[in-house]
């Protein structure tokens, strides 16, 4: 069950992605199924990230972090270890780092890790299809514009954790799943809350009855 929250500061994208985008069809499919993400898929995408490392800050304005920042402060996340994942060039870590008492970045691209700031996370390159932390060790997951392993996040996630999805130009993002579709692709039961955020939406959830 979702329950959906007023919008907050809502305005509508400059650019959207459309169905047929190259990483909305990867998005799907891996959410769907994590065979799909074969090794000539992984270094698809990875060199992908590698290519768009060199200008990828330039890309991310103050606005883009208003779904997260949102989610931060009405999605009721669970305080204590933060893992994000897919942090790119660490535009969301310094906005994570305020609000989690311990944080881990990930990304898989080494490009992009090589170009973030210092100071705000740990960081570490490695694929979230198998991320390298114990079962139930994580508080809080953040993905945001990032591919969903729903197996792999259920299984790092904490007995009471969650999970916090953020779209930065909703429907229009190339990685994108509505919320209906992340809480059908996570196993078991899954509830949250959900708001359209500036140009884009945010969904927390949790498992039921945690």
């Amino acid at each position: 069950m979702l329950e959906r929250l007023a919008e907050f500061a809502v305005e509508e994208p400059a650019h959207r992605a459309g169905e047929d985008h190259p990483m909305r069809q990867v998005t799907r499919s891996v959410a769907a199924d994590a065979a799909a993400w074969d090794p000539a898929t992984r270094s698809r995408v990875q060199g992908i990230f590698d290519s768009l490392a060199p200008d990828w800050h330039s890309r991310h304005t103050e606005e883009r972090l208003t779904p997260l920042r949102d989610a931060l402060e009405r999605g009721r996340p669970r305080a204590g270890r933060c893992v994000e994942l897919g942090c790119g060039t660490g535009p969301a870590s310094a906005v994570l780092a305020e609000h989690f008492e311990a944080m881990v970045s990930v990304d898989l691209s080494m490009e992009m890790l090589r170009r973030a700031a210092g100071g705000c996370a740990h960081r570490l390159r490695a694929d979230a299809s198998r991320l390298p932390f114990y079962d139930g060790s994580v508080s809080t997951l953040v993905l945001m514009n990032m591919l969903l392993f729903a197996e792999e996040m259920d299984r790092v996630l904490a007995p009471g954790g969650t999970l916090l999805w953020i779209n930065s130009r909703g429907a229009g993002t190339p990685i994108h799943l509505s919320p209906e579709d992340l809480l059908h692709a996570m196993p078991g039961d899954w509830e949250g809350r959900t708001a359209n955020a500036g140009q884009g939406l945010w969904c927390v959830i949790r498992r039921a009855g945690d």
